[in-house]
């Protein structure tokens, strides 16, 4: 199964460890955010958003983006990292939500890491897309 991990950027540092988790059984085929690759390959997880203060940079965002988006439709199915953030438990936000958007269009499956967020203005959409929550047990989820 070609598994395509999605979160927030705060928890690629997890979301690594999880692929590595993932892949170590043999069960899956990881794909994880571009980002999140060069995050790891510089062995530094700081969060930088160089388009916040360089509107000239947002196309770096969009790359991010579509690239995700092509990687998603590739895969047979998503895992959500939904940890902490802001205080609020079991966080997705905006830029997930289109990840989750994408997949629940193209009829693939949906997995939440953790419970689904309690005071998400997302909520009804979140709950349309019927994702599977493993309230962060790994083991539920399917390799084949």
């Amino acid at each position: 199964m070609k598994l395509v991990l999605c979160s927030s950027v705060a928890f690629y540092e997890h979301v690594c460890k999880i692929a590595d988790e993932l892949q170590a059984t043999g069960n899956y085929s990881i794909v994880i955010p571009k980002s999140a690759r060069a995050m790891r390959e510089a062995k530094d997880f700081t969060v930088n958003k160089t388009w916040f203060g360089n509107p000239d940079d947002y196309d770096k965002k969009a790359d991010y983006m579509r690239t995700h988006f092509d990687e998603i439709s590739a895969g047979d199915a998503i895992l959500v990292v939904n940890d902490e953030k802001h205080g609020k438990a079991n966080y997705i936000g905006a830029n997930v939500l289109l990840e989750m958007s994408l997949a629940w269009y193209q009829h693939k499956p949906i997995y939440l890491l953790n419970a689904l967020p309690s005071d998400s203005p997302f909520e009804e959409e979140i709950k349309g897309m019927m994702p599977v929550v493993l309230h962060g047990n790994l083991d539920a989820l399917p390799y084949e």
